[in-house]
């Protein structure tokens, strides 16, 4: 046995261990990560900056991780787990291809003794022990430096700096590719060893633990009830749309036309200076049907508190919500749901199902309901970076459109051009749901009312996609389009409303909008919010 203590030249502090460590693991417990990277960016000149990023930036996060576990144990503890786990994860991506996601995860905590006794075969072994058990002892013959704890602290709170300064310096000048990979090649992450793993490890974990809690159901108002002066239906479709731009929208001074159809619109209004809630659907979703404002919105105590269909169900409004999007993010979970995602369901379906689908069959459902009525639409819109599969063929108006997921193969201007033609749909599929109300102004005050999620930038200062972190959010993703159409019947004083176009609101104005619209009284603190609407005198 070689004693490290007799060559005082290799020793080496915690932090120095670790960055030695993760050049390992990327090195041995890696490989099918990336070669199913490569089959997807084959190794060219356009996609070399971004693997050897992608080598970097999977080396750091490696490395970020170690730091902050090193905080609370040991070094050589934090590395020979890390050694360890990526050894065995190695083993069951390379040679079986198994991908450890959180379901992955939930099957293994489910699976007895027996079952995974077959998994402990002569590779295995030997992978764990060649690739494990002998870097793990190696780790314990090497001399660290000893320090003080706040030494010792101050140094790694200085390496978690640099880390984390690094990756994004390795996402910055690529991020094209970036956008792409992260949102369009998910899956490809969990072979991410072993950083995939311990966050998937996290989720799981925090799934189970709000599993297990028993939540106490919220109540906001305890006296709901519509206005007893009102004697008049309401039917008002709120079409929720996904990652539109304020402004994109010609409707809003866009040099472009990507609204023909509702620039012919009578009694529309197009709101230009809205902020929303988030820069995530999971997140503006549910917090525009809140009456918690943005500042004070929290997504995981929105699942056990009243919304606006809560509310307006509470008030006898008949409720539908149609979704072809990912989901209503719990918005829904209390009234009538109808999944479009599936041709069983949506019947205008091509390489996907498409937002005009959730308009067929709605006339039948509003002659079959007595009172008011309210049908949230939720749209895939203009979700990226496959813009070219959001819209039909047909409704390809500007071209060269970028007509693959993988973003940094078009260049800016066709990926502009995509998105635009997204939202000439957009405007297709809108305009078809006012004709759908106007078929029923002689029974119900009809009203339309858009509302997007969340922005995307389209390459502006090397940024694509969404999801920033709301303070530093560039305004292409927090300015958002909000449309409102009345007719004759409706309650929206439209000229008046006009004022409003383009005042400073946000998302935080939706709850309250949706209140006045269908006149529901409530013991609710009155609104915080500027107006969208105002209403006709009685």
């Amino acid at each position: 046995m070689i004693y490290f203590n007799n060559y005082s030249s290799i020793k080496l502090t915690p932090v120095k261990l670790l960055l030695l460590v993760s050049v390992f693991l990327v090195l041995t417990g890696n490989w099918t990560f990336f070669s199913k990277v490569e089959e997807i960016y084959p190794w060219n000149l356009n996609n070399a900056g971004f693997l050897v990023s992608l080598a970097i930036f999977n080396l750091t996060l490696i490395n970020l991780l170690m730091v902050i576990f090193s905080v609370l144990l040991p070094a050589r503890v934090v590395a020979g787990i890390f050694i360890f786990l990526t050894a065995i994860l190695g083993y069951y991506s390379d040679q079986l291809g198994i991908m450890i996601d959180t379901e992955m995860i939930r099957t293994m905590f489910d699976t007895n003794i027996s079952e995974a006794s077959d998994l402990l075969n002569t590779g295995f072994i030997l992978q764990v022990f060649i690739y494990g058990l002998i870097p793990a002892i190696t780790i314990y013959f090497i001399p660290l430096y000893k320090s003080s704890i706040i030494k010792e602290l101050r140094y790694k709170a200085l390496s978690v700096v640099v880390l984390i300064s690094v990756i994004l310096l390795c996402i910055f000048p690529v991020s094209d590719h970036y956008a792409s990979f992260f949102r369009e090649h998910k899956p490809l992450r969990n072979y991410m060893h072993p950083t995939a793993s311990i966050l998937n490890m996290g989720r799981y974990i925090k799934q189970e633990i709000k599993t297990s809690e028993i939540h106490k159901f919220i109540t906001i108002a305890d006296h709901v009830e519509k206005h007893v002066n009102d004697s008049h239906l309401e039917l008002i479709i709120m079409v929720v749309g996904e990652t539109a731009r304020a402004d994109h929208f010609s409707l809003n001074g866009y040099e472009r036309q990507t609204n023909p159809k509702l620039s012919m619109e009578k009694n529309l209004i197009s709101y230009s200076n809205i902020s929303s809630c988030g820069t995530l659907t999971a997140l503006s979703v549910p917090c525009m049907f809140s009456h918690n404002g943005r500042e004070e919105f929290d997504r995981e105590e929105s699942h056990h508190i009243e919304n606006a269909l809560d509310l307006l169900n509470r008030a006898n409004v008949n409720i539908l919500w149609r979704d072809n999007n990912s989901s209503s993010k719990g918005v829904a979970d209390r009234v009538t749901y109808e999944n479009y995602r599936s041709p069983e369901k949506n019947n205008d379906c091509d390489i996907e199902c498409r937002d005009t689908g959730m308009l067929e069959g709605l006339q039948e459902y509003i002659n079959n309901q007595k009172g008011d009525i309210l049908i949230v639409l939720h749209s895939m819109g203009s979700h990226g970076p496959a813009y070219f599969k959001r819209y039909p063929k047909e409704f390809e108006k500007f071209t060269p459109a970028c007509n693959t997921l993988e973003l940094s193969q078009c260049s800016k201007e066709e990926i502009t051009n995509a998105y635009d033609n997204t939202i000439v749909y957009t405007d297709h599929f809108l305009s078809k749901t006012i004709e759908l109300l106007k078929q029923n102004t002689d029974k119900y005050e009809t009203s339309m009312f858009y509302v997007s999620d969340h922005g995307e930038s389209l390459g502006e200062s090397g940024l694509y996609l969404h999801g920033m972190p709301y303070m530093i959010a560039p305004e292409s993703q927090t300015n958002v389009p909000i449309i409102a159409w009345g007719s004759k019947s409706s309650d929206i004083d439209i000229e008046k409303s006009m004022e409003l176009k383009d005042k400073i609101n946000s998302h935080d104005a939706v709850f309250y909008t949706l209140m006045d619209l269908f006149e529901i009284k409530s013991d609710i603190n009155s609104n915080p919010a500027s107006p969208l609407v105002y209403l006709k005198d009685e």
